[in-house]
């Protein structure tokens, strides 16, 4: 993506879990360190579900370096960091954490991520690891009996497929009523016609 601004930019991007902090701080590191334009977000980092992140990786072009004040403010996962950072960089954007001392223009840098990279896989890998464990251990007692059908209210069920039928109602109505995904509802009005009752 060309820098249609013809500068290399420095951008922040500062989070706080909640609107009780004060983001003063993180926003003084950023200014420091020589940004002009910062993001923000007060909200929680579980996700990347956040209106400042969004709209910093949209803005953020090729040539231009992301700040946080840590790694923790963009990602409280190693997974989640990970994918941002992989986004960054194929946008052509360096990263730069200031706690941690990471700056993917460095191979100090890449190496750290590189480490972090490995870490997460490692995780994935146990936890793969300890639930094959517990399903084999499960089947040895006789407890293992596999994923449960969610269950369903049929008669609704039937009344709103009338309805979707008739046109009357969309298929994310019946989501909502049904408390269903759009991808477990084609499931079931595909099983529903099957059994002849269409």
């Amino acid at each position: 993506m060309i820098n249609v601004r013809g500068d290399m930019a420095k951008i922040g991007y500062v989070r706080c879990s909640s609107a009780d902090q004060n983001p003063a701080r993180q926003e003084q590191i950023l200014k420091q360190a020589g940004c002009k334009k910062v993001f923000s977000d007060m909200l929680s980092g579980k996700d990347r579900n956040r209106p400042g992140l969004q709209a910093m990786l949209d803005y953020i072009r090729e040539g231009d370096v992301l700040y946080v004040e840590s790694i923790s403010r963009l990602a409280r996962s190693t997974r989640d960091l990970l994918q941002i950072v992989e986004e960054l960089q194929t946008k052509g954007v360096q990263f730069v954490s200031e706690k941690e001392s990471i700056d993917t223009s460095t191979p100090q840098g890449k190496f750290i991520l590189t480490v972090f990279a490995a870490l997460s896989e490692l995780e994935r890998d146990q936890i793969r690891q300890r639930q094959a464990e517990g399903i084999a251990i499960a089947k040895q007692q006789g407890r293992y009996q596999g994923r449960q059908p969610i269950q369903f209210d049929k008669y609704l069920f039937e009344q709103l497929y009338k309805q979707w039928e008739d046109g009357d109602i969309t298929q994310k109505y019946m989501c909502k009523k049904l408390h269903m995904s759009s991808a477990t509802l084609t499931r079931r009005i595909r099983e529903y016609r099957s059994n002849g009752k269409s």
